[in-house]
């Protein structure tokens, strides 16, 4: 039997950017897995996001996380909590399927996706980055780290898959048992899209996820991330600035339908 390719990720507020990826990854994967927690990270009640016409859609699993995350819990310790809910739901898998976890905004190359034979026990997409814009390539993320893969049958943690699966693990000594090593590079891996959001959406995912240190008015402010937008700076002030560059290099969606996508090119 074949094994079926499921696609997983946590979801916030990213309804504009899943719409693409399942347009692009549609063909190939079996069953979409998404799922949204009725708090943010910090532990704070919010809405639930996700478009209820996707829910429609063929092959679309929504999962809601309903439990309060404990007092005390970090936004990291939040977020592993919602992955690892995501593992709960997919005992109907088989051990040979293959399982993808991403950031919503990091997606895979369908090309890669094509026959997948994955030789060693984890995988990690190395994929180019963009931000802000569809077209403004961020080289200093480049290649990101993004999408991670694991067949079933080696999937004890999302969470450990994301933090742990590592590129730098493969340069540690042999000795370094403490790093997990078996893990193939996959070139030419996809795209990640950070922040295709207006500037209002970025001012909320800043003060809502996981990296706290980034929700203080001068990353957060809609004045401030205007002003990043239109000049093309990094969010975080680390001396960035992002390039223009010809749209031959994304999926072919974008360019069939390039007046769907018009807001976020330059």
């Amino acid at each position: 039997m074949k094994s079926k390719l499921i696609d997983c990720i946590t979801f916030f507020q990213e309804n504009f950017i899943f719409n693409l990826r399942y347009k692009i990854l549609k063909d190939l994967i079996n069953e979409f897995i998404v799922c949204e927690s009725i708090y943010d990270h910090r532990g704070r009640k919010k809405k639930l996001n996700f478009d209820k016409r996707f829910i429609k859609k063929k092959k679309i699993r929504y999962l809601i996380y309903k439990k309060k995350f404990p007092l005390g819990n970090s936004p990291w310790q939040n977020q592993a909590l919602q992955r690892e809910f995501i593992l709960k739901n997919l005992s109907h898998l088989s051990d040979e399927d293959y399982i993808f976890f991403s950031d919503p905004d990091e997606i895979p190359n369908p090309e890669k996706l094509k026959n997948i034979n994955l030789k060693r026990k984890y995988g990690i997409f190395l994929q180019k980055s963009f931000s802000y814009k569809f077209n403004l390539y961020n080289k200093y993320e480049s290649p990101w780290e993004g999408t991670r893969v694991s067949k079933k049958r080696n999937l004890k943690s999302i969470d450990y898959l994301r933090q742990k699966i590592l590129v730098k693990n493969l340069k540690y000594s042999f000795w370094r048992i403490d790093k997990e090593k078996d893990i193939e590079i996959i070139n030419n891996g996809g795209w990640h899209f950070n922040n295709i959001l207006s500037p209002k959406k970025i001012s909320l995912k800043l003060k809502s996820f996981a990296h706290t240190e980034f929700s203080h008015k001068k990353f957060s402010s809609l004045k401030v991330i205007k002003y990043k937008i239109k000049k093309r700076f990094d969010l975080f002030n680390r001396g960035h600035t992002f390039k223009k560059i010809k749209l031959n290099v994304f999926p072919n969606i974008i360019l069939k339908e390039i007046k769907n996508y018009k807001k976020f090119l330059l």
